[in-house]
């Protein structure tokens, strides 16, 4: 099997038509050779793609780019002036023949959204979703029950998700039942819409503009509107969503291996007992 055929048959069973403009499809390697395996990852990190390679999976489906910007306009500009970690990601993809499959808009356009299923069954909130009302949840009907704050939330979305950087804004006694996600980088105008919801105690999202959606959730702490915002991260906000779809792949080419690979968070936090004392 190819790397093409295993492409056009995604295509064909993804359950959504494709965008007039996408970033989905081949971003390097060729389509045309015989696949041995495959893997499936959130971002095609140097260090994914090592591990690729030591198991003997030679298609890489990533959601993220891989070459750092969403719509893969850097890389001839990064190639051009000699980037030494573009140089280095770049031939070691020669040098071992991988093709890299870009699978992120046709995967959220989907219904449900792919990534959104992966993230609820991780959270173990599948089942708490509203009807109509997509990446909102209920926290009552999870095993979080009726009394849940927003620390322990915060605490259970770190644990469930692999974040180890998580944030949040608010009083981490502040009581939450009602939960909006919203996966990877939406930008301010969607995460404000949905803050601003008086029937939304909390949204998590994996990444923001601090000084757009980050003031903006602080003010509405301050004013009693929200109780806060849980900010994840954007490669483990969306991963689980990808192992979604490792899951789909699986049978849908029975024909090759198919594995799911992490991207493990790569931040971490400086432990807020040691830093000094603020002055206000």
């Amino acid at each position: 099997m190819t790397a093409q055929q295993v492409a056009e048959r995604i295509d064909a069973h993804i359950g959504a038509p494709r965008r007039g403009t996408t970033v989905d499809g081949f971003l390097t390697g060729d389509p045309d050779a015989p696949v041995r395996g495959v893997a499936v990852t959130v971002m095609a990190t140097f260090d994914v793609l090592r591990r690729a390679v030591e198991q003997g999976l030679d298609l890489v489906i990533t959601h993220e780019p891989l070459y750092f910007d969403h719509g893969g306009t850097s890389e001839a500009t990064l190639a051009a002036q000699g980037d030494p970690v573009h140089a280095a990601k770049a031939a070691f993809v020669a040098e071992h023949g991988l093709r890299v499959l870009r699978a992120h808009d046709a995967w959220h356009d989907r219904e449900p959204d792919g990534i959104l299923t992966g993230v609820a069954r991780a959270l173990g909130w599948l089942d708490a979703e509203r009807d109509g009302d997509a990446g909102v949840y209920d926290l009552p009907t999870t095993t979080l029950g009726p009394t849940t704050t927003l620390g322990e939330l915060a605490a259970h979305v770190a644990r469930s998700l692999g974040a180890c950087a998580l944030r949040y804004v608010g009083d981490p006694a502040a009581a939450v039942s009602v939960v909006a996600v919203q996966p990877g980088f939406q930008g301010f105008e969607w995460n404000r819409r949905v803050l601003a919801r008086p029937d939304v105690d909390v949204l998590v999202i994996g990444e923001g503009h601090e000084w757009e959606i980050g003031e903006y959730a602080a003010d509405a702490v301050t004013a009693g509107t929200s109780a806060g915002m849980v900010v994840v991260g954007h490669a483990p906000s969306e991963e689980a969503g990808m192992a979604e779809y490792a899951r789909w792949l699986t049978d849908l080419v029975p024909e090759v291996p198919v594995r799911f690979l992490d991207a493990p968070d790569h931040y971490r936090t400086v432990p807020a007992e040691r830093l000094a004392p603020t002055t206000r």
